[in-house]
């Protein structure tokens, strides 16, 4: 077993074994998105700690030794990366396109935590101190960034793999403070860990590769708290795979012949997607504990992290902006992170504040069409024609997927399918109903009574329907919801023109107090699948207005507030 350790996540020592190495620079293009699943939550606004949200942490990709995390039982395995494991398994499909000397790079990433305890003078432990600079000290949680890399042949790991070593020492470092006032002592413990990658032909030309990274620390004293079981935890683990002479499938969108060796890919508190630009050979893959699309990017107007990708970096920074001078000296005292935040923030030109409010990508032409006499709330004749201005991630700092033609970012709400951007489709028009920014644009719609005709069914508000996503291009977190049956809430009209469906999980225990609160999961008509036969005589008998000239949405929007 070789040893692959990195201190303080500045360098790297990584076991290599015959064939050429990697492309350089592959894993650096992922570097800013892997940055923002490595530090995903570590603060929140208003990054103080006296603020509650920053008193309950890490809560991605957290492993923690086996023995605790299963004191009441074992893990329950899942792609969902807020659920404390003691490991993390990836698998994922690569065609080989050069057989004799394809090899297989791995970069693991996580954070080690590291206790900031202030001491004022003799030692003793104090939550906070006063130099006489004026400067505030506070005791606080801080973490440091480790990574190690593992790269093999293919033909290895095909006949048993490699295990590495991927943990990091204990520690412990010194600061006097001025004036002999006190001192800060910043401690970390051990932490114990491995991954292993292993291979399995699948067929000519396709392998599974497996990386799985498992916490093999000691566990703490029974009923040791959470915060202080952290200590021996990898935190935000996450994994970039790349190679030479391989090529990533996607799990998300995969060719129709490899949906079923996709399906059959396990992966536990972890969900993989492809990196690189869309369009691009499966080059490189991050497999992160948050859900991601394939291609995920950072905007490029985001000046820098501010370590909430759920967020708005606009709101955010005026959010900031707005903290008292009291309040400020608390963020800053708390940690350098967010003492770089507000650094940022207070000298930032106003030319860079103005990029955050938005920005175009592109401008897709749409294709002008003659008008056809259709059934009222039919989905299909289109509208006039005019150029759609595809608008930008409205969050810059969010990850999202960069496509050239819509972009989109990680939806604020977790909950799958609940805030997204729809794929559209073809909309109802008419050429006298104004345009979506004209006075009278809202006019008729009735998005509890308009109904849409699917499968020779009117859809409408009560609506019982079967989730059936497409197998192609199908949302992510969407995918979790196949099959599920749900009611229909409300038909909603974007200013793209496309229509969409609120509804309800029926076996949602808050689908009644979401419902409540306007939150729904939407999708596009063609994904339902209505439970009623035609002609049902309680289906809704409005049928849905016409929609308005297409024009593609921000992702900051969604169908509810369009609609209202």
């Amino acid at each position: 077993m070789a040893e692959a350790l990195a201190e303080g996540g500045t360098k790297s020592a990584a076991t290599r074994g015959g064939g050429a190495g990697p492309s350089p620079g592959v894993f650096e293009q992922l570097s800013a998105v892997a940055d923002a699943v490595l530090y995903e939550g570590y603060l929140l606004y208003p990054y103080r700690r006296s603020s509650a949200k920053n008193r309950v942490r890490w809560q991605f990709g957290v492993l923690f030794p086996r023995d605790w995390v299963e004191a009441d039982g074992p893990v329950v395995p899942g792609v969902s990366g807020s659920a404390d494991s003691w490991y993390q398994q990836t698998e994922c499909l690569v065609r080989v396109r050069q057989p004799a000397s394809a090899c297989v790079r791995v970069r693991v990433r996580y954070l080690q935590m590291q206790r900031k305890q202030v001491e004022e003078a003799g030692h003793r432990p104090v939550e906070s101190l006063h130099t006489d600079d004026g400067t505030v000290h506070l005791t606080f949680d801080e973490a440091l960034p480790r990574e190690c890399e593992i790269e093999a042949p293919l033909d290895e790991l095909l006949q048993g793999g490699r295990t590495v070593a991927v943990g990091a020492p204990a520690g412990e470092d010194i600061e006097p403070l001025p004036g002999h006032a006190g001192r800060v002592v910043r401690s970390r413990e051990e932490i114990r860990a491995e991954s292993t990658v292993t291979a399995e032909r699948l067929s000519d030309g396709l392998c599974r590769i497996r990386v799985r990274t498992t916490n093999t620390a000691p566990a703490p004293r029974p009923r040791t708290a959470r915060d202080e079981a952290l200590r021996r935890a990898l935190i935000a683990t996450h994994t970039l795979i790349g190679g030479d002479g391989v090529e990533f499938v996607s799990l998300i969108d995969p060719p129709t012949d490899l949906e079923a060796p996709v399906r059959a890919c396990r992966n536990e508190f972890t969900f993989p997607v492809l990196g690189g630009e869309a369009g691009e050979a499966g080059r490189v893959l991050l497999s992160a504990p948050i859900i991601l699309p394939d291609h995920p990017q950072v905007a490029p107007e985001s000046p820098g992290d501010l370590h909430d990708a759920a967020e708005i970096d606009e709101i955010l920074t005026l959010r900031t902006m707005l903290l008292t001078d009291e309040e400020k000296r608390e963020a800053r005292a708390t940690d350098p992170r967010a003492a770089a935040i507000l650094d940022r923030v207070d000298t930032m030109p106003q030319e860079v504040f103005e990029r955050l409010h938005g920005a175009v990508r592109s401008l897709t032409p749409v294709t002008p069409t003659a008008s056809a006499d259709r059934s009222p709330g039919a989905v299909g004749s289109r509208a006039p024609a005019a150029p759609a201005a595809v608008s930008a991630d409205r969050s810059p700092g969010a990850v999202g997927s960069r496509a050239p033609a819509a972009p989109a970012a990680v939806s604020a709400d977790p909950s799958p399918g609940a805030v997204r951007s729809p794929a559209p489709v073809t909309p109802t028009a008419s050429a006298d109903r104004p345009a979506w920014w004209q006075e009278g644009a809202d006019d008729g719609l009735s998005p509890t009574t308009d109904t849409v005709l699917v499968d020779g069914v009117r859809l409408g508000g009560g609506s019982p329907v079967r989730l059936r996503l497409r197998g192609r291009g199908a949302d992510a977190q969407d995918m979790f919801l196949a099959g599920r049956t749900a009611e229909v809430a409300a038909v909603l009209h974007d200013v793209d023109g496309s229509v969409h469906l609120a509804v309800t999980l029926d076996d949602d225990p808050a689908a009644e107090l979401n419902n409540w609160y306007g939150r729904f999961h939407y999708f596009r008509p063609d994904e339902l699948e209505p439970l009623e036969p035609a002609g049902s005589p309680d289906e809704p008998s409005a049928p849905a207005p016409a929609a308005a000239p297409a024009r593609h949405t921000t992702d900051s929007e969604t169908p509810a507030a369009e609609a209202e």
